[in-house]
């Protein structure tokens, strides 16, 4: 029996910590519905980029990569969502790409509006409703011109040349933009489906799949309710923003928006970090007696490593195909899907790039290492040892998955945990899974990073 011998103070914590995260988590489950879906956002600045790359883009070619006409398409999505439920920026792109007769053109339509400008551009749009022949002096929408695509809608409404900042280099970057964002996921998904078919008939064909030796440290399920519930929920998750935030909004009162939330995020997840860690150091050294940082307790096993960065690479290229699989058919099954991680709007709207460098840090260097440590060094092993291997994969991802509190991406999360896990037991490394997590993280930060206008 797994809690024999165990001290009934050690069960009593044990109790509290399993009570207390499964409020967090049932809350932090509940407030993802609210949350928008970024799919939407991501849709809409693919066809802004394919807009704004369209004068680059060869005639032969523009046929695969503009099916309809950009702004028309962008049009008609917003038109799905009520009006005020979009951002101000995204009203405003719907009422300067709609007809002057749509519904939306009332009297009292800047009174959706906070930002000025914005109220200045209703007013003008206004003025062109009601005579066409209405031309304003193109200066005055100079204002504009950090926003490249409103300011290109704005030249199309009021057909003025905006060629000045619309370049010719401009419109080309755009077009290796939308060639990046369209090619890269379809080459990995065909490098993947191969890598998954070889695996499988390999499989098949010698009739077990080639399990490497894993070695878990000597505890017991008490310990991981303690890790994941008590370090990682309690202490990470409730007690250690307290600190991180009042941190960065003590240090960040004369800092932009953008950096003051990237600081939050990244000292946020550091101080998360820490106590789940500090459990496992202290696990790790009472079994031992003492912790000696250069050995390989969790069975990084980094030398060779080559062989780590390519079990990494081979692991991300292979479950590429079917978390995109599952995500699809969610897509189909569910309208609207809402729940995504607010990370991802952040990264996808974000401007300063120290704020990026940090964000980036945190997504591709921090989550995988820390979240690599507590699901697949820890409780992976443990999982497998007592109950099997099959069962520690399947429920280790399905914590995975779980801890990211977003119904909306609970499925194409668990494949990811269970991709990640056979890569750690394949492979016989922590570190690939690792790598393999950084690629997967990096490669989501590139493809919203490319979407920025």
């Amino acid at each position: 029996m797994p809690f024999k011998n165990v001290s009934k103070s050690k069960l009593t914590l044990a109790f509290i910590s399993i009570v207390i995260t499964f409020f967090v988590w049932q809350q932090g489950l509940r407030d993802s519905l609210n949350r928008p879906s970024i799919s939407f956002d991501i849709s809409q600045k693919e066809q802004e980029i394919a807009e704004l790359s369209e004068q680059s883009i060869p005639v032969d070619l523009k046929k695969f990569f503009i099916i309809n006409d950009p702004v028309d398409q962008i049009n008609k999505s917003l038109s799905e969502v009520p009006f005020e439920e979009l951002t101000e920026r995204n009203k405003l792109i719907r009422v300067i790409s709609s007809e002057s007769n749509d519904h939306i053109f009332y009297k009292n339509i800047s009174k959706d509006f906070k930002n000025k400008n914005y109220k200045f551009l209703i007013d003008e749009i206004e003025k062109k409703s009601n005579s066409n022949s209405y031309k304003p002096n193109s200066n005055k929408f100079d204002l504009f011109k950090d926003d490249r695509f409103l300011y290109h809608l704005l030249s199309r409404k009021f057909d003025f040349d905006d060629s000045s900042l619309i370049t010719k280099s401009f419109s080309s970057k755009m077009f290796l933009k939308i060639l990046a964002i369209r090619f890269i996921p379809l080459l990995s998904i065909l490098i993947g489906s191969i890598l998954a078919l070889k695996i499988l008939w390999t499989t098949i064909s010698l009739k077990k799949f080639g399990w490497q030796e894993i070695k878990s440290l000597d505890l017991e399920l008490i310990d991981m309710v303690l890790l994941i519930a008590g370090g990682f929920v309690v202490l990470g998750e409730i007690v250690s923003p307290l600190f991180s935030i009042s941190l960065v909004e003590l240090f960040s009162k004369n800092i932009s928006n953008e950096l003051s939330q990237s600081l939050k995020i990244f000292f946020g997840y550091l101080f998360m970090a820490i106590p789940p860690l500090g459990i496992v150091y202290y696990q790790i050294k009472s079994l031992n007696g003492e912790f000696i940082f250069k050995k390989d307790y969790l069975q990084f096993n980094f030398l060779p490593i080559k062989y780590a960065i390519i079990q990494g690479i081979k692991g991300w290229l292979t479950i590429v195909p079917f978390v995109l699989l599952i995500s699809l058919i969610m897509n189909s099954l569910i309208d609207n899907q809402n729940g995504s991680n607010p990370l991802l709007e952040i990264v996808l709207n974000n401007n300063n790039y120290l704020s990026f460098f940090l964000l980036f840090v945190t997504t591709t260097l921090l989550a995988p290492l820390f979240e690599e440590i507590i699901f697949r060094g820890i409780l992976l092993p443990t999982l497998s040892r007592d109950f099997g291997v099959i069962s520690g994969i399947i429920v280790s991802a399905f914590i995975f998955a779980l801890a990211h509190l977003s119904l909306g991406e609970m499925p194409p999360l668990f494949v990811l945990g269970i991709g990640l896990a056979i890569t750690r037991i394949a492979s016989g490394s922590l570190l690939s899974s690792v790598i393999m997590h950084s690629l997967w993280n990096g490669l989501t930060f590139l493809n919203l990073f490319l979407l920025r206008t």
